[in-house]
């Protein structure tokens, strides 16, 4: 179980990842629980800043993950967090937000690109998530220490400033790439260093210390101990996902055909490397609904994987209904059409049944499964983050 931190030990508590920190058992604002953990931090907003004057001790950067137009994201297997700025609804410059975030981000990677000696001033980033619990409707998860870039990443390509369209209206927000340093505790002793104006203390982590004196940021990779994904992990867990899918079954529920062009389109907006070559439906396919290239080399000296893929149009779990979920059966029919050197790819907007899953990743067949809520995810982080939108795209581009 995930470790929660009670309400009333959280003032001299450390910052663990992954741990989850209660608010007051009244619910009420003054007990949320960041300000708490980090003072002169505030209560609201996504954006919360230490210090005054140009030297921060240090920022918060919180996220509620329900925003469909700037969607927060961390890969925790990577440790690359991509974090959106404030400047969120039309009328305003990017950098004219009460907050100051935008201000502070252009400032953090500016002084990142321009002069190491500067890493010394910019302050650490404190990621946090809403974290709901049966204790406490404001309760945080603490997700880790953030330092601005990500290795490989140019300073074309780790701030960058992106137009949004609301009513008709213009506007431009920040996309932020940060590193999530490999540090699993914040001590309470450096938080109260940092408070005083001493980051680089004998109690700042070492992955921080490390980056400040050599820029170079060790991400904290987490590889998965399991890569059996259950049915809940399977299925949408939020509102919006789930009218997403619901959306995706209602069209193609009765044009199961119809869902093989749909998800090759789905495969190809989840990577701009696939390439489709033939969506072969209406015909003799051999267990393949579409086939194509994956492509691996550089685009001037290409060299290509090949897959088949095969779409499941079938019940998702929706609305209190059983799913019809894909099984050993349609598996075993896809690895079997698979050559030497070849992948596969089965998308349905249902659930990998646990044996088939076990299965495959057990005896290792190259297989990649796009279930309901990864449709769901791939359409949002692709746009498509509203019934309207999806409803929209679907007619223009698979109405027969």
């Amino acid at each position: 179980m995930t470790n929660t931190i009670a309400y009333q030990y959280i003032l001299s508590s450390n910052l663990i990842v992954d741990a989850i920190y209660e608010c007051s058992p009244n619910n009420q604002l003054s007990g949320e629980p960041i300000s708490k953990l980090l003072p002169g931090s505030g209560n609201m907003g996504g954006f919360r800043i230490s210090g005054r004057g140009h030297k921060k001790n240090w920022v918060v950067l919180f996220s509620t993950g329900e925003d469909k137009d700037w969607p927060d994201s961390l890969d925790i297997y990577s440790g690359q967090f991509i974090y959106y700025g404030d400047n969120k609804t039309p009328g305003h410059e990017i950098h004219q937000t009460s907050a100051g975030g935008n201000k502070l981000l252009r400032s953090a990677f500016e002084q990142l690109h321009q002069d190491e000696n500067r890493r010394c001033d910019i302050p650490p980033f404190f990621l946090f998530k809403k974290s709901p619990t049966a204790n406490g409707a404001r309760s945080v998860q603490f997700k880790g220490l953030a330092v601005p870039g990500y290795p490989g990443l140019s300073s074309t390509e780790d701030l960058v400033a992106v137009w949004k369209s609301t009513d008709g209206q213009r506007f431009q927000n920040y996309r932020a790439i940060f590193t999530v340093l490999d540090a699993s505790v914040i001590s309470r002793e450096w938080i109260n260093d940092l408070a005083s104006g001493n980051p680089l203390s004998e109690n700042a982590p070492k992955a921080w210390r490390d980056w400040v004196v050599s820029g170079k940021s060790l991400p904290l990779r987490a590889e998965a101990t399991t890569v059996i994904r259950s049915a809940e992990e399977q299925t949408p867990d939020t509102s919006l996902k789930h009218d997403v899918l619901n959306t995706v079954w209602e069209f193609f529920k009765e044009t199961p055909l119809e869902f093989e062009k749909f998800a090759a389109r789905i495969y190809q907006m989840m990577d701009q490397r696939v390439i489709i070559d033939e969506i072969t439906r209406g015909v003799v396919d051999g267990g393949r609904d579409a086939v194509g290239r994956y492509l691996l080399g550089l685009p001037s000296d290409p060299v290509y994987a090949e897959f088949s893929l095969e779409a499941k149009c079938y019940r998702p779990p929706l609305n209190g209904q059983s799913p019809n979920t894909v099984g050993v059966k349609e598996v075993s029919r896809l690895i079997s059409r698979i050559r030497h050197r070849q992948f596969g790819i089965l998308v349905t907007t249902s659930l990998i049944a646990r044996q088939a899953y076990e299965e495959v990743r057990e005896d290792r067949h190259p297989i990649i499964f796009i279930s309901g809520r990864d449709i769901a995810e791939i359409l949002i982080k692709n746009g498509f983050n509203s019934v309207d939108k999806v409803n929209s795209f679907l007619y223009k581009e698979f109405k027969i």
